[in-house]
């Protein structure tokens, strides 16, 4: 299954080491994003969607804003190439010309580690640029859908299940219907995964309202993430961190 590796390791079992025997554990390799051939950041990643997850993360950082602004998305050299796969290119649309620039000055060619999509940052400012104020009416979401989002999460990460390892994230509309989920060792990936599923389908931007659920706690760059989307309701299976509560 993508997304798995199969790896040696030795468990304890009622204070006794095991023999080695071979496990499943989720996969992680660094990609890297270019536009234009040109290297905007390395983010380590489980392998799988890094279509969407390199559109996803442009998104959230104001580089692209719609489907028109993307021409071709597609991974460098040759598969028969030592690390085809760790290094992908977004092209801009026809007439379309983006603006790389902004992100130079805020982390341009940085290493964004799996627990971390903020790392890498040189200016807090950065980060809150693009959240606004999101407006929603109240009761547009159910708390009973909210809490079936939640709860059905689970079922939507099938690496988990046999990794015990790696993050999830999944988008829901008002009523509950799950529009797009993905899987990754970086919970900030998967989120990036979802969005821009969804962007390439042409939903984002436009869902109005919606639900993003996400695995652990719900973290700052989560947030702020969803706020750059325009999704109003960020729910997760774990608590929510001092500065997530903050920003939202």
């Amino acid at each position: 299954m993508k997304g798995v590796a199969r790896r040696e390791v030795r468990r304890v079992a009622e204070g006794v080491l095991q023999a080695p025997a071979e496990d499943d554990v989720v996969a992680e390799e660094p990609l890297e994003i270019r536009v234009q051939g040109e290297t905007l950041a390395i983010t380590m990643r489980t392998p799988g969607a890094d279509r969407e997850l390199a559109v996803g993360f442009l998104f959230a950082e104001g580089v692209i804003s719609s489907r028109d602004d993307v021409g071709r998305v597609s991974h460098c050299g040759r598969p028969d190439q030592e690390g085809y796969g760790n290094t992908i290119d977004v092209v801009p649309g026809p007439g379309v010309s983006l603006d790389i620039d902004r992100l130079s000055a805020t982390r341009r060619g940085t290493l964004t580690t799996s627990a971390c999509g903020v790392c890498g940052r040189r200016s807090v400012d950065d980060v809150i640029a693009r959240c606004a104020p999101l407006p929603v009416a109240r009761g547009a979401i159910a708390p009973a859908t909210i809490l079936n989002a939640v709860d059905g999460l689970r079922s939507r990460q099938p690496n988990f299940a046999r990794t015990g390892g790696i993050h999830g994230a999944a988008m829901h509309d008002a009523e509950g219907s799950v529009l797009s989920a993905f899987e990754d060792i970086g919970r900030h990936n998967a989120v990036d995964k979802v969005v821009g599923a969804l962007l390439l389908s042409g939903r984002i931007p436009g869902l109005d309202p919606a639900l993003l659920v996400v695995s652990g706690r719900a973290s700052y760059e989560v947030v702020q993430k969803a706020s750059a989307a325009r999704v109003p309701v960020v729910a997760s299976v774990s608590a929510a961190s001092s500065l997530a509560v903050d920003l939202a």
